[in-house]
């Protein structure tokens, strides 16, 4: 329990990357850059998959879907990211913080789970071609997309709810360079046991049963692809996917190691490493692998692009 005679903390130091303070003219034009290629990139596929007509299909709407999710996921945290950088102390408030914290939640678990999501709609559409357009009908790609954003706020919601209710009374220094679960417990000066328990809970939900979900989606889409005979049908298989497991090793790396492990061995630095990853190299990365791996959506860009309009 709180002490009643201690002053409960209304504002938070982010430690951020203070411990290199020669690197912030490095490091502000390195997140300024990864910042601006996540928002132009996002932005970019969901512009390209809303007025294209051959990027109406399941595929690209849940990829329409992890974009949006990406921007929300990176404009949680870099813009208090840079201006801590160009700032002495960079302070938030508690609030600040739950909001920041709920939001970052948000898109990284619902990006967790629509990657498992994408992964059973490339195993349909692989390993069942004949029936894909009746599976994966409308329909269920809204309802599925629906159900990513209502579960992950809803658990969203809970995490936020449950970090609320804990007592703050100093030390105030977050060190790591946003608001995130594990660095916040360990300033709390009450009970942190539920909220332990919930995290555990999610880490097994997100981080293990997702992950094990995917495999065997993939597991099953390379046993059907070994199958097929034609050299060119395997090759166009792979290609397909290729994408999305390149950008499920990027997220489910920097998740593993920010989440899967004890509160006990929690460790700043690799925390903020991880961050990183999945705050701002991640949503950078993503629209970069799905348009350069891609040939529809580079085509789709290209006949978008005005100069390639004269020449046509």
């Amino acid at each position: 329990m709180a002490n009643p005679n201690q002053t409960l903390v209304t504002e938070f130091v982010l430690e951020g990357f203070s411990e290199h303070t020669g690197l912030r003219l490095l490091l502000l034009g390195s997140f300024l850059s990864l910042y601006a290629v996540a928002l132009t990139g996002n932005a970019v596929i969901i512009v390209l998959v809303s007025l294209t007509n051959s990027l109406h299909s399941p595929m690209y709407f849940f990829l329409c879907n992890l974009a949006t999710m990406d921007i929300v996921c990176t404009s949680s945290v870099l813009p208090k990211v840079l201006v801590g950088l160009v700032s002495p102390e960079n302070t938030i408030s508690f609030q600040g913080c739950m909001a920041q914290l709920f939001f970052l939640i948000w898109s990284l678990s619902s990006e967790l789970l629509l990657l498992t999501v994408m992964a059973y709609d490339r195993y349909v559409a692989i390993c069942f071609p004949l029936h894909y357009s009746s599976r994966m009908s409308p329909r269920l790609c809204g309802a599925l997309a629906i159900g990513v954003w209502g579960i992950c706020a809803l658990n969203t919601s809970v995490h936020t709810g449950l970090m609320t209710r804990l007592s703050f009374c100093g030390p105030r220094v977050i060190t790591h360079f946003f608001c995130e679960i594990p660095p916040l417990l360990l300033l709390s000066c009450s009970p942190t046991h539920v909220n332990s328990i919930m995290t555990l809970l999610a880490d097994a939900f997100y981080g293990c049963l997702n992950f094990l979900l995917t495999l065997l989606s993939y597991g099953c889409i390379v046993s059907s692809i070994l199958r097929m005979r034609s050299a060119e049908g395997r090759r166009k298989a792979f290609s397909t996917c290729s994408s999305h497991l390149l950008v499920v090793s990027v997220l489910y790396s920097s998740v593993f190691c920010a989440y899967i492990s004890p509160a006990s061995s929690y460790s700043p630095e690799r925390n903020k490493v991880s961050g990183v990853l999945y705050s701002a190299l991640s949503p950078a990365l993503n629209p970069l692998i799905y348009t350069l791996r891609n040939q529809e959506v580079r085509h789709a860009l290209w006949r978008l692009l005005p100069f390639s309009r004269h020449q046509v």
